[in-house]
């Protein structure tokens, strides 16, 4: 089946059937306010903490699923239905959604009246706007009535969904000029509020969800639009919601433009009321004021595409490949702009509720996009070692509004220290700038401590070197990358938290290799950073520790044909030819080969062929094989689930793109790419009714072949993928890769590829890049003649002239 198609000229993914295989979603927002949008309008809002401070309700797991969202109701002689399809359904003579950077636009048609509605988020508002157009494509007058609808969190998401015998007494609001303000909580401890405002005069509102849906109504035929009139109502206590009532006329072939405004204002909390008991409204007057008019709002979002446009311009490329293009250039950097937003806190399938910003999480996501904005890289990676405490441990989890760690989540994964170098390293190779080191940041337990950044990267490296098991290899912790590699903690009572419940008391036993690799990686990292700021004693220190760990790799943890996973806290190997199941995993074969080892001896070729010997398939290489058939209390989490699933033997795509770089590291580009293109979303396509979910961003996981379901994705949008996906294709595939002192050309293509370009705007200066290559081989730079003049090497120099300049790049065995 077919449901839609990219526009890659508009930079949009257009959908031309609203029942997609799941809800295929946008966001909305790019810096303080957030909101989801499905192609049916289903979703919410928030400012800055979809816990926190969520604006808008949702329900999750619900039937029919994306229940609640940003709803016009139209009513048309007997005729009443959605423009978005839901939550009515009513057949729609035309449909379209158009899911673009920033902003969803959906059409709907019937019986020749069109309704549009853009929905985005102006750059630095904390608002968003409706902008509806009505236009009446029949050859009769239309008389028509419009009502808006959203539904009012009280504010703590979680509470909002639990807390019913408090929350059915709370909910307040204030109607003026036809405008309703969401204003729970604010007479007590709250100096916030929402609001919810047309720009055209009502007929009539409600702020009751009894009064306008009805108590034995649903969505799909609320009580004011089946009896066609708003009740006027007020809510005290029970239920809020904004709706707004508006009555149109349209003779033939006339449109009429409406905009509402939807959002989050604060008052400072000495001048929250007005003296007549009123709350102030200058920030949302002001608001009101701009993004009412037609004008100020089409204006709004060309700057909104105007922001994108820019973004886009840092990195450009050009293949022979359609999928490459359309990813790299576009959809797998917006989606890197998406994670770094929410990490991995705000989806349709992370509620916003359970999780914060990762600290692992967030640190991988700055690789994916410290080119866009490395100001607000700068930030979050000073914010992620805020959360770091000063035994070298960090928390886990973090919320973006308090910037605290998440004491319910804890630490003890001890992968999570190393993460913090390669994200510092990633800044600094971009922007060549280091005094972030020098920056003093302190810690969670001791805020007030004089640490800086540097201290906190040696802190990290430390803790690894200081918390090793019986064979020299790092401990794993609670776990290590793999959440649901539990060997230190032991769950047989529903309803626990596979890492931290049970936890045993000698925890000095279980090892990861795959922590072992990224120590390794971590080390020369480090060591690149120390020598471009001129330590070159600490930096062969750093590079020696690794050179020590790879020895302890080829001595502990090398299995014969691939590399180890683990060794459990009896002591036992896990991902073993030994092991009846769970014999090779994917992890440690990546990061191994990333962390240097294996390069000279064989072992990472060995390691790779039994990667696709055992694990790889047609729609992405399987996280382990076999897969785990029955629970093993001492493994954790991974064989909690069906085989074929998330991380018993699913395919996680994240882990797929080492995999691919490993393959670079080694020359071969042609099984590169081919991994490559077994996770793209753009190909998925070809098999969506299989995939089901979106095909414009990649999703956490993809069922593997033991699996009933084999091919079918799910949790799309807020994954790592998306960051080591543009890492992978841009900087190892492509080859364009930033150093302390240049742009590292060292690309590792198809055979077939004969050339590609890529512009980069790198340090004040623009690189336009033309890689030829006749002999038709994978990898190996000739020359470079840049400006017309070979250079030395295959790093182009940092010139910082403002200017743009030409390479050409000639391959050749």
């Amino acid at each position: 089946m077919k449901y839609g198609h990219f526009d890659d000229q508009k930079r949009e993914y257009v959908i031309t059937r609203p029942d997609t295989p799941l809800p295929w979603i946008n966001y909305l927002g790019t810096e303080h306010y957030f909101g989801i949008i499905s192609n049916t309008a289903g979703g919410y809002s928030f400012y800055q903490d979809a816990r926190l401070r969520r604006l808008t309700r949702y329900r999750y797991n619900n039937i029919p699923m994306d229940s609640n969202g940003r709803y016009l109701y139209i009513k048309d002689g007997d005729t009443v239905w959605n423009p978005m399809w839901k939550p009515m359904r009513v057949p729609l003579d035309k449909y379209e959604c158009r899911h673009g950077l920033g902003y969803t636009k959906i059409t709907g048609e019937k019986n020749g009246l069109e309704v549009s509605v853009l929905y985005f988020v102006p750059i630095g508002a904390r608002n968003e706007v409706w902008h509806v157009e009505v236009k009446n494509n029949s050859n009769d007058k239309k008389n028509i009535r419009m009502w808006s609808f959203v539904e009012w969190c009280l504010w703590e998401a979680y509470d909002d969904m639990t807390n019913f015998q408090r929350n059915y007494s709370t909910g307040q609001v204030e109607i003026e000029d036809g405008a309703i303000f969401h204003i729970t909580e604010y007479r007590e401890r709250r100096n916030h509020y929402g609001y919810f405002a047309c720009s055209e005069k009502v007929s009539g509102y409600d702020s009751s969800r009894d009064a306008f849906v009805g108590l034995h109504y649903g969505l799909d035929a609320p009580r004011a639009v089946v009896e066609g009139e708003c009740k006027n109502s007020i809510a005290y206590g029970w239920l809020p919601i904004g709706a707004h009532q508006i009555d149109i006329e349209l003779k033939p072939g006339e449109s009429k433009k409406i905009n509402f405004i939807l959002g989050y204002a604060e008052n400072p909390p000495e001048e929250k009321y007005l003296p007549d008991g009123k709350i102030r409204k200058d920030e949302f007057l002001t608001i009101k004021k701009k993004y009412l008019m037609s004008e100020n709002v089409e204006k709004s979002f060309e700057e909104l595409k105007s922001y994108w446009d820019k973004l886009l311009s840092v990195y450009h490329a050009e293949t022979a490949n359609e999928h490459v293009n359309r990813m790299v250039n576009v959809w797998n950097q917006y989606q890197c702009m998406v994670t770094f937003n929410m990490s991995r806190s705000a989806s349709l399938y992370e509620s916003g509720i359970g999780r914060g910003m990762g600290y692992r999480d967030s640190n991988q996501d700055v690789l994916g996009f410290v080119h866009m904005i490395p100001e607000r890289a700068r930030q979050r990676i000073l914010d992620i070692a805020s959360t770091q405490l000063s035994d070298g441990t960090c928390y886990h989890q973090y919320q973006p509004l308090t910037k605290k760690g998440n004491a319910d989540i804890g630490g003890g994964f001890n992968d999570d220290p190393l993460w913090l170098i390669l994200s510092t390293s990633a800044y600094i190779r971009e922007t060549g700038d280091t005094t972030i080191l020098d920056e003093k940041i302190g810690y969670a337990d001791k805020p007030d401590s004089d640490a800086t950044l540097m201290d906190h990267l040696h802190l990290s490296l430390n803790y690894t070197l200081n918390n090793r098991g019986p064979h020299g290899l790092p401990l794993i912790g609670h776990a290590d990358w793999n959440d649901c590699l539990n060997l230190n903690c032991f769950s047989t009572t529903p309803g626990e938290s596979f890492q931290l419940a049970g936890h045993i008391e000698n925890d000095r036993i279980a090892e990861s290799v795959m922590i072992a690799g990224l120590f390794c990686r971590a080390c020369e990292e480090m060591a690149g950073i120390l020598n471009f700021i001129g330590k070159n004693d600490e930096a062969d220190d750093y590079k020696n520790k690794a050179a020590d760990m790879r020895n302890v790799i080829y001595e502990h943890g090398w299995d014969g044909e691939w590399f180890l996973r683990a060794y459990d806290s009896y002591g036992e190997k896990v991902g073993s030819k030994e092991n009846k199941e769970g014999k090779i995993f994917i992890e440690s074969q990546g990061w191994s080969i990333l962390g240097g080892a294996g390069l000279e001896n064989g072992y990472a070729l060995k390691a790779l062929d039994s990667v696709k010997k055992y694990l790889a398939t047609p729609n992405g290489i399987i996280l382990q094989q076999p897969a785990y058939s029955t629970y093993y209390p001492h493994l954790g989490e991974i064989s909690s689930y069906p085989p074929g699933y998330k991380e018993n033997a699913g395919i996680f795509t994240h882990n797929n793109t080492w995999i691919q770089i490993a393959e670079t590291i080694v020359g071969r580009g042609d099984r590169a790419f081919e991994y490559y293109l077994s996770i793209c979303p753009s190909k998925k396509e070809e098999q969506i009714d299989i995939y089901r979910s979106e095909p414009y961003v990649y999703s956490q996981m993809t069922a593997g072949k033991d699996a009933p379901t084999y091919g079918e994705a799910k949790n799309s949008w807020l994954t790592g993928t998306a960051a080591w996906s543009f890492v992978s294709v841009s900087q190892y595939i492509l080859g364009i890769r930033p150093d302390f002192d240049g742009l590292v050309v060292d690309p590792c293509i198809p055979s077939e590829w004969k050339e590609l370009r890529v512009q980069r705007k790198f340090r004040n200066a623009v690189y336009n890049i033309t890689i030829k290559n006749p002999s038709g081989i994978n990898k190996g730079v000739q020359k470079i003649i840049l400006d017309g003049k070979e250079i030395r090497g295959n790093k182009l120099p940092v010139l910082n002239d403002g200017i743009e300049h030409e390479a050409l790049v000639v391959l050749e065995r």
